[in-house]
């Protein structure tokens, strides 16, 4: 894999140069992006997948949500819906996608929203009689066809942005130099015992502009794992013979948090739909032993046949440092903004 992407190098310089042109023409006003009279605030990233975007939008959402009236939009990767869909109580993860549906599912104070065209979904949620005061885009990093208020760009501590490439070569969906739309830049997945002196480095590797806040967070796990009907305790739980089964993007994380010797560990991609006969064979695995997923999965695989024995870990995004001052940035542009600019 690594040869063929070094092979790929001249298509990841011409896919380099179709991202920059299509950026400056955003810039520039050539291309038109739209602004809304409401506070809007976009999470991506600049890299393909697995920085935790889901967590830090999730952190939004409880910092916002008692105050505000709040929706979420996000495209709905891999959802067999198409254009707008409002969640209601008979929406699943297949009309929505698992992350929305997992929004939906957990904060039932607020609006949840899924539309490729961020344009088109802000403009549906705004002509509901009970229109959001506030709207979170998930993964809107490059959609540059509205402009909001406020974007919080994430990078991975073990991938960072800045040392990385273009696709097909790299993982880059856009030039490194993206970075400057970002208000705050956040390093997640860190160690939580990062050191002030790690930080540091990291800091001055990214040479951010005066006017960007940085910060850094760590996967914070439950002490639970949770099933329909019951609950373990993960300190419990980890001597205990089992199945873990991920597909997200990068998962070694979750395997190695939960992992004891003779567990197996089940990887599929990021965002699968599990087809009834990988079902039948991770059933048939597993036998009497208990699975354990991630949030995300779960909300696809609740109720299948694995749901007897199935559980799930929660996960938030907890900051090393300064999370106070990350959120009276974020409370300081929503009080204050009556128009994004």
């Amino acid at each position: 894999m690594n040869l063929l992407r070094k092979i790929l190098f001249p298509f990841a310089i011409l896919y380099g140069f179709i991202t920059s042109i299509r950026n400056f023409l955003f810039d520039t006003g050539i291309l038109k992006s739209y602004s809304f009279d409401l506070p809007v605030i976009a999470v991506g990233n600049l890299s393909v997948g697995g920085t935790g975007k889901t967590p830090q939008i999730e952190y939004l959402i409880r910092l916002l949500s008692d105050k505000y009236k709040v929706a979420t939009l996000s495209r709905g990767y891999k959802r067999q819906s198409e254009g707008f869909v409002l969640a209601n109580s008979n929406s699943n993860a297949l009309e929505l996608g698992d992350e929305p549906f997992q929004f939906y599912q957990k904060f039932k104070n607020i609006q949840v929203a899924v539309d490729a065209n961020r344009k088109n979904g802000i403009e549906h949620l705004l002509s509901n009689s009970n229109s959001p005061e506030v709207i979170l885009l998930d993964d809107a990093f490059q959609h540059r066809k509205v402009k909001a208020g406020f974007y919080i760009m994430l990078t991975s501590y073990g991938d960072l942005y800045c040392n990385d490439f273009m696709l097909p070569t790299g993982n880059l969906r856009e030039s490194r130099s993206g970075v400057q739309r970002a208000n705050i830049v956040i390093v997640t997945k860190c160690p939580s015992n990062l050191s002030l002196k790690d930080q540091k480095a990291i800091k001055k590797q990214l040479n951010l502009s005066s006017n960007q806040s940085l910060f850094f967070t760590f996967i914070d796990y439950d002490d639970v794992v949770y099933s329909c009907e019951k609950t373990i305790k993960v300190a419990e739980l980890k001597s205990m013979d089992k199945i873990l089964l991920a597909g997200i993007a990068k998962p070694e994380s979750f395997f190695a948090h939960l992992k004891k010797e003779n567990d197996e560990c089940l990887t599929f991609a990021d965002h699968h739909h599990f087809s009834e006969s990988e079902l039948q064979e991770i059933k048939k695995k597993a036998g009497d032993k208990i699975i354990v997923t991630t949030e995300k999965d779960y909300v696809r695989l609740k109720g299948s046949i694995l749901s007897k024995q199935l559980y799930f870990l929660p996960i938030k995004s907890s900051f090393l440092s300064d999370g106070d001052n990350f959120d009276k940035n974020i409370l300081k542009y929503v009080g204050e903004s009556t128009r994004n600019r």
